[in-house]
């Protein structure tokens, strides 16, 4: 078993202890081994007792159960719990804002089972009576209820990849000779993916032009199919364990280009596409791009290829929206676009001084490790009690215990920051006084989500007119796939910002907040971007590269993102330093 998949099977333990009303330690102490077993960088299922041991939060016991799941698939004890209630209770727990207590009471009360239980007692207004709920509460349930069938069958785009590297580390084993090439939304780095689609493109010595039906009986045969969908020469889908639709297609190498435009989409970048080429004398296919008047191939071995053949630069894959790409690219313009490489540091992390799982020497050691100049160290404000957050003295305190580092890690400036809450008032958690003498201050919402719009811009907006903020963090306040963004104007808000404070892209997987759009409207009218991890641990800082997604869709340069630059300029152009200047 993978990480990602033990880590779940902790979470579903947690969730069903607290719905029988267990001790709330035990609890959590299967939350804290599955947040760390989530995102720990290597395979627990290899490790032996001693470094299980090793890992934060993992005790005898809990190593018992990794060895168990990782030896036989299984743990009897989340076994046992799930025969104490219906097989359909934990999709329950997958609706925004209905915990295992509300479940629990749910099922105690009502006998709900399934969301389709649920949802017919709330349109009948059989929960408003129930001892905490109310009618409020019921309209919020009926709303998560819709969300969820909207976002069916989609997946967070770090699970999808990591779902596609297992099954193409699986295909390449069996088959070394063939490339096999990830695309589809994917491969233009969308927030969100359905089904995985992969290519498989031979070499000169691959015969693939009649089909391959070995590699076929070898994609069909992966240990994690649940159920073949089709099964042919030159294409076969099937249904794998987690949910997803994953499709292999062979292609032979003259047609590899036009395969990996034509199937990495997106719909309308390749209707657009194909208009041009009709426009120009030309048929545009998965198999290449053909002269209409003699069905000669004009091009097809590669992408770029295909768009020189019309006119046209290369157009990155994250890019491929139809959104003014195809214009650009004929005049020459795209941008080059932000990468990992130009990152400099990284502007928003926490310790165990709040609610991260590693001391600051570790973090820092990990950021001096991948090479950064800078990072600031922004543990929670005191609002977030839960989080053990800081008031002004210990914000202080922690600040020094931050600069003392200073001059340990050649070449690494550790920045002293602070993740301040915006109260629901628009006034921030923290004094003045205390903010000024910080390095960096972020601003963000962590509370009464529930406010209209209008009180949620002018709370935003209020906040920003500190003159110690310098960054807005996780602005939308989103959690893909589980909570809606906060109704907020967000021109109001990037309107506000030119004035200098930066809006962060929040790398945390199920955040990616700024979403493209929003930060595209950012840059363009003149805010400044920062692209962090919020990591709340050593490994979370390699989150960086779906935040990079993230900018790249919005057409971010690196002159767009902040933590691109030397210290001396960050420093230049943070809200505090332009006050100084």
């Amino acid at each position: 078993m993978d990480n990602r998949q033990i880590a779940q099977v902790f979470t579903e333990i947690a969730d069903l202890l607290e719905i029988k009303g267990e001790n709330v330690f035990k609890i959590r102490a299967y939350r804290t081994a599955a947040d760390t077993v989530g995102t720990w960088a290597d395979p627990v299922a290899r490790m032996d007792d001693q470094q299980l041991r090793a890992l934060p939060g993992i005790g005898k016991d809990l190593a018992l159960k990794i060895r168990e799941l990782a030896n036989t698939g299984v743990c009897v004890f989340h076994q046992e719990l799930l025969q104490e209630f219906p097989p359909t209770i934990l999709d329950l727990l997958r609706l925004h804002g209905v915990g295992p207590k509300t479940v629990a009471l749910l099922y105690g009360t009502l006998d709900i089972r399934t969301v389709d239980e649920l949802a017919d007692a709330a349109r009948s207004g059989r929960l408003r009576d129930l001892k905490g709920m109310g009618a409020k509460k019921e309209a919020l349930i009926l709303k998560a209820i819709d969300e969820r069938q909207k976002d069916t069958g989609r997946h967070l785009l770090s699970d999808t990849a990591a779902a596609s590297a297992e099954l193409v580390a699986y295909l390449r084993e069996h088959a070394p000779g063939v490339d096999f090439i990830p695309v589809g939304s994917l491969r233009r780095g969308c927030e969100t993916c359905g089904d995985i689609d992969i290519l498989a493109i031979g070499g000169p010595s691959t015969s693939l032009g009649a089909g391959d039906p070995d590699l076929m009986d070898r994609f069909i045969a992966y240990p994690k199919v649940d159920r073949v969908l089709g099964h042919g020469d030159t294409k076969s889908s099937v249904r794998l364990q987690d949910g997803y639709q994953a499709d292999l297609r062979l292609v032979p190498p003259d047609s590899r280009g036009a395969a990996m435009q034509y199937f990495t989409g997106s719909k309308a970048h390749n209707i657009v596409l194909r208009d041009r080429a009709i426009q120009r004398g030309f048929t545009l296919n998965e198999y290449g791009l053909f002269r209409t008047a003699d069905d000669s191939r004009a091009a097809g071995e590669t992408e770029e290829g295909i768009y020189e053949a019309l006119g046209l630069s290369w157009v990155e894959p994250e890019l491929r929206e139809n959104r003014g790409e195809i214009e650009a690219a004929a005049e020459r313009r795209l941008p080059r676009l932000v990468s990992a490489a130009d990152i400099r540091g990284d502007l928003h992390m926490h310790t165990t001084a709040t609610d991260g799982r590693d001391e600051i020497e570790a973090m820092a050691a990990a950021a001096h490790r991948l090479g950064y100049s800078y990072v600031a160290i922004t543990d929670h404000s005191k609002a977030l009690a839960m989080a053990n957050g800081l008031d002004e003295a210990r914000a202080l305190d922690h600040a020094a215990r931050v600069r003392a580092l200073n001059g340990r890690f050649e070449g690494l400036t550790l920045l002293a920051g602070i993740e301040c809450d915006i109260l629901p008032d628009g006034r921030l958690d923290l004094a003045d006084d205390c903010l000024a003498q910080l390095d960096l201050v972020i601003a963000s919402v962590h509370s009464h989500f529930g406010q209209d719009e209008a009180q949620m811009t002018d709370r935003v907006l209020h906040a920003l007119e500190s003159p110690w903020v310098d960054v807005l963090a996780h602005p939308t306040g989103r959690l893909l796939l589980k909570r809606e963004p906060l109704r907020l104007n967000m021109e109001a808000v990037a309107a506000a910002a030119c004035h200098g404070v930066a809006l962060e892209i929040n790398c945390q997987v199920d955040r990616l907040d700024l979403n493209d759009a929003h930060a595209r409207l950012a840059r363009e009218r003149g805010a400044r971007l920062v692209i962090s991890t919020d990591a709340h641990s050593v490994t979370a800082l390699g989150n960086l590269r779906w935040g990079i997604h993230v900018a790249r869709r919005a057409w971010a340069t690196p002159a767009d993102v902040l933590n691109t630059r030397s210290l001396p300029e960050l420093r230049a152009l943070l809200r505090r330093g332009r006050k100084a200047a």
